[in-house]
């Protein structure tokens, strides 16, 4: 490892290098994805990604001798987090590697940094979004087989040993649910969502992008009731985040995937986010929607045939009530008419055993494992 330096990322050419890395990694594997570069770049920039103004956060590089990178990760504190939680944890997002030698230096060097700072931090975790999402969450274990749906991670089944070999341990995995759409039967379902909803009493319609600030409201309701408390990793989103979130989306957003129920009496009780599978699109892009990425994608945007479930919340009160349920009747129904034929419920942690049964229930089969490793400092 002698020849191996690492550098933080500080000018134009390192940004490049770390955005870049990928593409020498993944150049034949058929199943890889290229992000968007102007995507990612954003994610990156702590003006419109949240998360890095939450506390000190790095990037940085391992290179070999004639400075080619070979390595790359997102490290960094979210103080507001730690401070909400009583914890003191360091993160890990990004990560990438040519090579063992140097994804084991970077590794290590990620935690000596955390140790460095005046904070501490005597955990860390990774690799979580870049965002404190649910986009690029965990390491892929299991499930090789086949492209990653829109947002999700892939990497090579050796990264999971980079880790171990850095003594990180397993924290928790999160799973993913296929939907063959085409096989799925919903008479059962509609007579089970219609007396549900004259049972308890509600309603479930679709995004209204006339009021967002409203519904992004009527959201940060719902999230803030229906978040669990012991869900270590997140706390409930500020209008300000929702609000990027919701920026960040805008241009891949179909507002029928995205339904809200309601109480008779107006109240927010439920909803979920879905959006397309333009990994289908992506994968024709090459990282670029410029000069000729655009055209690329609306040339190839009827090609889309699928959807991924990010996010189902129903506060306590309705909860076996029926609503989750009656959420997933309605996009399947909207799904269907778009003519997709498959859908992924993701990413669903493995203790919650409620939602997998949900999805389960649902029709889904569980095809993909991702892993959020820790490792004490």
């Amino acid at each position: 490892m002698d020849n191996i330096s690492i550098k933080p990322v500080l000018t134009r050419r390192d940004m490049r290098e770390f955005l870049l890395l990928p593409w020498s990694i993944y150049k034949k594997d058929p199943y890889w994805v290229p992000p968007l570069l102007s995507d990612l770049k954003r994610k990156l920039d702590p003006r419109f990604n949240p998360l890095l103004s939450k506390g000190p956060y790095r990037l940085f590089l391992a290179c070999d001798s004639v400075g080619r990178p070979l390595s790359r990760l997102l490290v960094g504190v979210d103080q507001m987090i730690n401070q909400a939680k009583d914890k003191n944890e360091g993160y890990i997002s990004l990560f990438e590697s040519c090579n063992e030698k140097a994804g084991i230096l970077l590794l290590n060097h990620a935690c000596e940094w955390l140790q460095s700072l005046e904070m501490e931090v005597n955990l860390v975790k990774g690799p979580i979004s870049p965002t404190k999402g649910d986009d690029f969450r965990g390491l892929l274990v299991w499930g090789f087989d086949s492209p990653p749906v829109l947002m999700n991670s892939y990497n090579p089944p050796e990264y999971a040993s980079y880790f171990e070999k850095t003594d990180f341990v397993k924290d928790i995995d999160l799973f993913a649910y296929h939907y063959n759409l085409k096989k799925m039967d919903t008479r059962k379902t509609e007579r089970v969502v219609n007396y549900a909803q004259k049972r308890y009493g509600f309603q479930v319609n679709v995004l209204n992008l006339s009021q967002l600030e409203s519904e992004l409201m009527d959201i940060k309701y719902i999230v803030e009731k229906a978040m669990p408390e012991d869900w270590e990793d997140l706390v409930p989103p500020n209008i300000e985040e929702l609000k990027a979130m919701a920026l960040q989306m805008k241009d891949l957003a179909i507002p029928d995937l995205i339904p809200i129920a309601r109480s008779i009496k107006g109240e927010p009780i439920g909803f979920a986010v879905t959006l397309p599978d333009y990994n289908k699109v992506l994968q024709q892009l090459n990282g670029r929607l410029f000069p000729i990425g655009w055209a690329k994608f609306l040339l190839n945007r009827h090609r889309i045939s699928g959807a991924r479930v990010f996010i189902l919340f129903v506060i306590p009160e309705f909860r076996k009530k029926g609503v989750s349920g009656t959420i997933f009747y309605h996009l399947l129904l909207k799904a269907k008419e778009l003519g997709f034929t498959y859908g992924e419920g993701s990413t669903i942690g493995e203790l919650n055993m409620p939602m997998r049964r949900d999805a389960e229930r649902a029709g889904g089969l569980h095809y993909k494992t991702y892993r959020i490793y820790k490792k004490a400092l």
